[in-house]
């Protein structure tokens, strides 16, 4: 972990924090984003090959790029928000200053910067997220929704649904501290964003909990593959559900159970 997020994921909080690494060198192995991005043919393998880990066969990769958005965002969010909101401090995040590594299925593991940025005191939420946002995020929203046809605001829906937490975790640490209120009204609150809409905000629905799930912004889409905030629970709903299936005797279809966010 690097040292500058020690003092905010402690304990059973620090596999958060360990999701970003600093090194002279990225390791071997590790693929710089702006690559990603840059190039559809390596996107597009990244997605068939998490495809096949969830075992997903049908041509439609909606869910499985929305899986694989959460487990992206999972990696990224925690660690960059924290620390621009909670330290006002500014990691490179960059695509051309930013790689990822991944484990087994493309699962994205843990991102990695050369630098540790700078320090921002004083600034305020559009001077440090900006290009988080607009220059890392933007821009691979927008190639994962050419190849596989998502709705951008199925992306930006999960980037809400990890930023808000890490957030209000911000607000609980620092006794609700008049700058991370602003930037989480900002990110999350406001239909704009200086001269452009903001991605980010949507009319917020009822909130459902169920094991800590949430009843977010968007609708997902649709799959029972992919049915709660965690790509890691849902895959425990998807295997409980399988063997609900088998003791019924019938054939488990992976579209068949409802979402929890869509009802």
């Amino acid at each position: 972990m690097i040292p500058l997020l020690a003092p905010i994921f402690k304990g059973e909080w620090a596999v958060y924090g360990e999701t970003l690494a600093c090194a002279p060198q990225p390791p071997a192995g590790a693929v710089q984003v702006a690559e990603l991005i840059a190039r559809p043919e390596l996107l597009a393998a990244l997605l068939q090959q998490h495809a096949r880990h969830r075992r997903v066969r049908r041509p439609d990769l909606r869910p499985v790029a929305s899986a694989w958005s959460m487990h992206y965002l999972n990696a990224l969010l925690p660690p960059v928000a924290a620390a621009a909101s909670l330290l006002q401090h500014e990691f490179p995040m960059a695509p051309e200053r930013a790689w990822i590594s991944f484990e087994d299925g493309a699962v994205p593991q843990r991102f990695h910067i050369t630098h540790e940025g700078h320090a921002r005191p004083g600034t305020d939420t559009a001077a440090r997220y900006a290009v988080l946002l607009f220059e890392h995020l933007g821009p691979l929203f927008a190639q994962l929704t050419r190849l596989t046809r998502i709705a951008p605001k199925i992306l930006w829906g999960n980037a809400a649904r990890y930023l808000e937490p890490v957030l209000q975790q911000g607000l609980l640490l620092s006794g609700h501290a008049p700058s991370i209120a602003k930037d989480l009204d900002h990110l999350l609150h406001q239909p704009r964003w200086g001269c452009a809409d903001n991605p980010l905000f949507a009319v917020q629905r009822k909130v459902v909990r169920m094991q800590s799930a949430r009843r977010h912004r968007s609708r997902c889409t649709g799959s029972a593959v992919f049915i709660t905030c965690c790509p890691k629970r849902a895959t425990a709903v998807r295997v409980r559900w399988r063997r609900s299936s088998a003791r019924r005797g019938t054939a488990p279809k992976q579209t068949a159970a409802p979402c929890v966010f869509c009802g």
